[in-house]
Parts: C-alpha cells; structure tokens; sequence
C-alpha cells in the first residue's frame, strides 16, 4: 500500500515485554517507526515531549492505565489516531474506549496480520486531516476519469456517475495506491471493519460494479492478483 507508512511515527504503549518487542519487530518490518513505552505515564511524558502520528494502547498498564492515557494524549492532540489493544472484551470496556474516541479496539490475543490492515483501515481513515493528507477530498484523476469522493461522483466527458460511499471507499483505497497491489483483507477491514465470508462475497460485488464504472476507459483496469487483492492499473497514453 503506496501510504506515507515511512513517515507515520508510531506510540505503543505495551506493558508485556514479548508482545512489545515483536509489535516492534512486526511493525518496524512493514515501514513505521515504533517507539515502545511500558507504562501509562512514560508514555504520556514521551508523546507530550515527542509526539507520534498513531498510537497503539494497551488497556492494563502500570502506572496509569491505558484509558487515563488515552484521554491525556487526546487533550493534547484531539486528533490523534489511536487502537486499543485489550485482554479484556467487556462490553463496557469497548464502549469506554470509544467514548474517549478511539478508532478501534483490538482484543487479544489477535493475529499480526490483522493488527496491520486496521492500522491501515485507520490510516485510510483520518490521515487525511493531517499534516500528510492523502488529499482525499480534492478531485482524483483516473485517466480520462475525474473521481470527486467527497461527492460521490465518477465524471467521465459528460457523464457523471453517483457512487455509494462504500464504492467510493474502496474506489479511493485503489486509487492512492494505483499500480500497486491493495489487498482483498485490506479492504474489507478498512470498508466493513472485518475480513470474513461475507465481507468477501460483498467485495466481489463491488469490485464488478466499479469495473463496470471504468470500462469507459480501456486504459483503466482493475486486475486481480490471485490469492491477494486488486490493483488499478492506469495505461500511459
């Protein structure tokens, strides 16, 4: 996935020395740079020193736990993304989170895999509004095509194409990434919020009705990768 991954600068915030030196391993493997902290309240004296673009939570922390750091690092950046990672998968405790607006929570123990597409699916998500922005909401130009997500619009010559948000959605993912592969797990986390069965037979669906949309434009194709996901390929004319 073509996302400024090399510059997304990542807190995490994990008591548990195994887990958060492979955390460290896993994700520093796939681009970001991960600054680990072992307790609540070093980890809000670092962010508040140094800050970071994502922040990765653990709920059960020595020190200050993870909600009290959670609401810290949001009084000092409201728009910091931030994943809870919890042992615990109380109802009341996933509300809590959210409360204090977090993008996601994460019950473990969970895959290394799965933590990495929601971490993107929330990059996808809010790094517009940052300093880094995709520039989500300007017009994109797909060859002969101009795709206005914010609204919903495919424009090809005169004709104009009004979209669902989530064809716009996985629209959008393959076209900041176009040439490069965007995989089928990807996707589905960052448009349904989970990879199962259905999901899946719902990307089918959506994946035709844009190649439908695009067929306008025999330079524009999008190609499936067998076993992996799709990739917009746009012909230099």
């Amino acid at each position: 996935m073509s996302n400024n991954v090399k510059n997304t600068r990542i807190l995490l915030a994990e008591d548990d020395v195994n887990l958060g030196f492979l955390l460290v391993d896993f994700l520093e493997s796939n681009g970001f740079e991960v600054i680990l902290y072992r307790d609540g309240l070093s980890a809000l004296q670092g962010f508040s020193r140094a800050g970071a673009d994502f922040c990765l939570i653990d709920i059960m922390l020595p020190g200050m736990d993870g909600f009290t750091l959670t609401s810290g690092i949001k009084k000092l950046d409201s728009r910091i993304p931030v994943i809870i990672l919890s042992a615990r998968s109380l109802k009341e405790d996933k509300i809590a989170g959210f409360r204090l607006g977090v993008d996601d929570y994460i019950t473990k123990p969970f895959e290394e895999e799965e933590l990495l597409y929601r971490i993107r699916a929330v990059l996808n998500r809010t790094i517009q509004s940052g300093p880094v922005a995709f520039q989500t909401f300007d017009v994109i130009s797909i060859g002969q095509f101009s795709f206005d997500p914010q609204n919903l619009m495919l424009t090809h010559g005169g004709n104009t194409q009004r979209m669902t948000i989530k064809e716009c959605k996985i629209l959008k993912m393959l076209a900041v990434s176009v040439n490069n592969i965007v995989t089928r797990d990807e996707i589905m986390i960052g448009v349904w919020g989970e990879a199962d069965y259905y999901t899946g037979r719902s990307l089918d669906v959506f994946i035709s009705k844009l190649r439908s949309y695009l067929k306008r434009d025999p330079s524009v194709r999008i190609v499936t990768i067998p076993t992996l996901g799709y990739k917009l390929e746009i012909e230099k004319v």
